[in-house]
């Protein structure tokens, strides 16, 4: 049996620059993934099925339609495995839950079967290129640039999901400019936490406004995170949204605030870019 874990991915920023003649979105955003996800377990067998378990296992579907199934007959169209998908991370979220499954299912029957990665994987949908490798990134194109960001700290924060899905089509089809000026190259030189936050206060979400006025909970969250979060922010086209923090005992304890007063929602303690 192989285990590959699926992070989730938070955009810490998300401009949308442009789109493409054949819908795509173009893209620059800062990405960076948790050390929090669900989990993906592969082992050889003569036909390909996938089992869904976990917490977060309800309404995610185990047929074909299941993007992990997707990825694995992208590798290899007839070949056969048993695949587990441990649902934790809530789904159509903003956090990359399915695409980061996909990116997992590719890295365990890689190993499994014996093959490289696909070099190419936009064929599964945009996120999944940059969930290949998941460490901090700047994103660019439709999704396929991706380039390494050096130096990034460690990020205590907090997600908070108000239990709410948006479509990402609908949030897309309601932006009001598909052309935003992309953001700025300078990167703080060892940034810590608060240099971080800073650097993100000069940085967009193009999103959030459209996801707001589709639900208005994601506002709700956003001010549920709190005075104490150096920064606060929705993640991708949500309605998850991230506060971060100074040190990881104030994200924990924003967590169980928050949890407290909203007990219908899912809220977690993280490190980001562990």
């Amino acid at each position: 049996m192989v285990e590959e874990q699926a992070p989730a991915k938070v955009n810490l920023s998300l401009h949308i620059t442009g789109q493409r003649p054949d819908g795509y979105h173009l893209l620059d955003s800062l990405v960076v993934f948790a050390d929090l996800g669900d989990v993906v377990r592969v082992e050889e067998a003569d036909e390909l099925t996938l089992e869904v378990t976990g917490p977060m296992s309800e309404g995610v579907p185990p047929g074909e339609e299941n993007l992990v199934l997707r990825a694995a007959r992208f590798l290899d169209p007839v070949r056969g495995a048993r695949i587990t998908l441990e649902k934790h991370l809530p789904s159509a979220a903003g956090i990359g839950g399915g695409s980061s499954d996909a990116a997992a299912t590719l890295r365990a029957l890689a190993e499994l079967w014996g093959m490289p990665l696909p070099r190419q994987a936009m064929a599964l949908g945009a996120d999944v290129p940059m969930c290949l490798v998941p460490t901090a990134q700047r994103i660019s194109g439709a999704g396929e640039g991706v380039r390494g960001v050096p130096g990034l700290p460690a990020l205590p924060a907090v997600l908070v999901n108000p239990g709410v899905s948006v479509s990402t089509a609908t949030i897309f089809a309601a932006l009001e400019s598909h052309e935003n000026p992309p953001m700025a190259e300078i990167w703080p030189a060892t940034p810590d936490p608060a240099a971080v936050a800073a650097f993100l206060s000069e940085t967009r979400n193009d999103l959030s406004a459209p996801a707001e006025a589709e639900a208005p909970a994601i506002a709700e969250a956003l001010s549920a995170l709190g005075e104490d979060a150096l920064f606060q922010r929705m993640s991708g086209s949500g309605a998850t949204c991230f506060g971060l923090y100074a040190d990881l005992r104030a994200a924990e304890a924003a967590a169980q605030q928050i949890a407290a007063v909203r007990p219908g929602w899912w809220v977690r303690a993280v490190t980001l870019n562990p």
